[in-house]
């Protein structure tokens, strides 16, 4: 990746841009990427930009130590490391990838979302083909802010060459913090 590290690791504020928009309460809440410099956080970013919602406070962090605090959303990418620590991060929604459910157990959360290709995971990969990516919500999703996701199939654009776990955890973050399933990727 050929963003800058330095950048992604401070914390990002912005004013309301869509007086309409449902995330625009989110902007207060503190939410954690923690990530191996994959980019999450620039394309969370983006895509939250893209919907018209107003980014809350993102921190990027490669390791536990990273966050301090309370987290309103833990973000942990498919190819995070440092799990040693991890019971020190108190978040109140964790997402993560299905393959690192042993570590829901350590994380002091609410609640855990997974995603990945198991049907046991929350958001799943349905199929892909070409530029686009079937999604299942196998089960109902809560929001950051309490709204609920009804169990849903979602067709979205997909990036040529964009490895889908990484892709799945940004559509993930994006739907938990409020973008309406069909503002998703549109922009």
């Amino acid at each position: 990746s050929s963003w800058d590290q330095t950048a992604a690791r401070r914390p990002v504020y912005f004013a309301s841009k869509a007086a309409n928009c449902p995330c625009k309460g989110v902007r207060e809440m503190r939410i954690g990427i923690w990530e191996r410099n994959e980019g999450l956080r620039e394309v969370i970013l983006e895509g939250l930009r893209a919907a018209g919602a107003e980014p809350p406070v993102l921190e990027a962090g490669a390791h536990p130590a990273d966050f301090s605090g309370e987290l309103d959303l833990l973000v942990i990418s498919p190819e995070a490391v440092g799990w040693a620590g991890a019971g020190q991060i108190h978040a109140g929604t964790v997402l993560l990838s299905g393959a690192a459910g042993p570590l829901a157990r350590a994380l002091r959360t609410e609640r855990a979302v997974s995603y990945g290709t198991s049907a046991r995971d929350t958001l799943t990969l349905s199929s892909l083909e070409g530029d686009q990516i079937c999604v299942a919500l196998q089960r109902e999703l809560v929001t950051v802010t309490g709204r609920v996701l009804e169990r849903q199939e979602l067709v979205l654009p997909f990036p040529t060459g964009r490895d889908p776990l990484p892709w799945l955890a940004v559509t993930g973050t994006l739907l938990l913090l409020d973008v309406p399933p069909e503002e998703l990727w549109r922009g």
